[in-house]
């Protein structure tokens, strides 16, 4: 879903020390304007629509590939077969 942007005007000096204090707490003016922005949607739109409006901005689902088919391993050749162990044995 598309992100709208809302653009709210507060004293400067509140925004400094409420900036301040929401530091010491590990969190930011931006994280409690989200909460609060979802606890206000969750609070005026009704569950229904908020359900619609979650099924249409989903992700549709991707189709798993199919599992690639496993390829045999190659075979370690036997002493007996190995011509350059042969060779050093003297068994050519």
């Amino acid at each position: 879903m598309e992100k709208n942007e809302i653009t709210l005007s507060f004293d400067g000096e509140r925004m400094c020390a409420l900036t301040i204090y929401l530091k010491k707490e590990n969190t930011t003016v931006q994280e409690k304007m989200d909460e609060a922005m979802r606890l206000l949607y969750e609070q005026t739109v009704p569950e229904p629509v908020r359900e619609y409006l979650d099924i249409i901005s989903a992700p549709a689902a991707r189709a798993k590939r199919p599992p690639r088919p496993s390829q045999p391993k190659a075979a370690t050749p036997s002493p007996a077969t190995d011509p350059v162990k042969s060779e050093k044995e003297g068994t050519v």
